[in-house]
């Protein structure tokens, strides 16, 4: 899920090796041409409102830099964000996360958890996809009332969550989630860390829905992990708010000329081989229908989603009572034993709790990702037998 380009592409690779010729470090307070370039590519490709691109080197800072500049901007302090989310593991962001992982770190104050939709397992008992985005809705707005609007600076999603379980949102969410924004001058904070360039079959994953958020956090897509980067769009609106007031932010290899040569080729190249489209074109005609060919053969998988190369598997001892075949935070000899199986067979698998993961590079041809699900096919055949349903 790292290398959205494929490991060592020869022109991302080469531009890093002509950058270190040419300039291979400079301090952040000094402009550079890549630096440059790399910031007009990514406002170009992510909205009409955006207007600045503020460099980090990872997606947890630039999520640490994304609330501080909402707190900033609308002076209020209280951050929301679901519990199925994870948004890096530094102080701010690993408190904004939800999973397991947040517990032994609530260092960082202001923080508030609310759930978001998924409705396989609904938390607002909804039976449609129209039913959850309601409730999940007016749920999320519950929370801002009560814990005051006044208070509220920003709501931080991750467009489709990633690690927590590849969680679409339904019809008009992210347009809900944008409305009730304007409506209590919220913040919305759109973490594209794992769902960004190309991953979903967009350069960004809320481009699949009519909704526009105010600041975009993005990091490994960018680049595919080369080196080391990651950032902030900024919409003009927050960005004007430091126009005449110094940000506090930024590190010594923030902008590192290295890491945005790599950018620029990256999404160069992502462009002239049509690696966005290829995305979308595997998730429509290979991996959803392969996918769900797999859950009408092995009852273990409960559900099927995704979109683009991001898809989960939520697998199951028991599709009638849906009872995860992992505890939550936690692992199971069925899941170990997939994983075993996975291996064995040449396939590296992506699993957490009761979740497998199908996440291959944009770049993978219907080849690849065929021979992918023929693996997957073997190994469920292996764990078939932990089904009780």
């Amino acid at each position: 899920v790292n290398v959205n380009i494929g490991h060592q592409h020869p022109k991302v690779i080469a531009a890093i090796q002509a950058q270190a010729a040419t300039l291979s470090t400079i301090a952040p307070q000094h402009a550079n041409e890549a630096r440059n370039q790399a910031a007009k590519r990514i406002v170009d490709l992510a909205g009409p409102n955006m207007g600045k691109v503020f460099f980090t080197n990872g997606g947890a800072d630039a999520v640490e830099n994304a609330i501080r500049m909402a707190r900033l901007h609308t002076n209020k302090h209280k951050v929301l964000s679901t519990y199925r989310s994870y948004h890096g593991n530094t102080g701010a962001a690993i408190v904004a996360t939800g999973d397991p992982r947040r517990w032994p770190n609530e260092y960082s104050a202001q923080h508030v958890h609310f759930f978001g939709p998924y409705l396989y397992r609904s938390e607002f008992w909804a039976t449609t996809p129209e039913q959850e985005t309601e409730r999940a809705l007016q749920h999320l707005e519950h929370v801002i009332q009560f814990e005051g609007p006044n208070t509220v600076g920003a709501i931080i999603l991750e467009s489709v969550v990633g690690t927590a379980g590849i969680l679409v949102p339904p019809p008009g969410y992210l347009e809900g989630v944008r409305a009730l924004c304007d409506k209590y001058g919220i913040i919305w904070i759109a973490d594209e860390t794992m769902s960004g360039f190309a991953r979903t079959g967009e350069w960004f994953a809320f481009q699949n829905w009519p909704a526009q958020p105010d600041l975009i956090v993005f990091a490994k897509g960018s680049n595919s992990g080369y080196v080391p980067v990651g950032g902030v769009v900024i919409s003009a609106e927050i960005a004007a708010t430091f126009d005449e007031r110094v940000f506090p932010g930024g590190l010594t290899y923030s902008g590192h000329p290295l890491a945005a040569a790599s950018i620029v080729a990256s999404i160069d190249a992502m462009k002239e081989e049509g690696v966005v489209a290829n995305a979308k074109a595997i998730g429509e005609n290979v991996l959803g229908p392969g996918l769900r060919a797999l859950a009408e053969k092995h009852p273990v998988i409960g559900e099927v989603r995704g979109l683009g190369v991001f898809w989960a598997l939520d697998l199951v001892t028991n599709r009638e009572t849906r009872e995860p075949l992992a505890p939550y935070g936690g692992t199971s000899e069925a899941m170990t034993t997939l994983v075993t199986a996975c291996k064995s067979r040449g396939l590296m698998p992506f699993t957490n709790f009761n979740r497998m993961h199908v996440v291959p590079p944009c770049t993978v041809t219907e080849d690849e990702a065929r021979a992918g699900l023929a693996i997957l096919d073997e190994a469920f055949g292996d764990i078939d037998r932990y089904y009780t349903g």
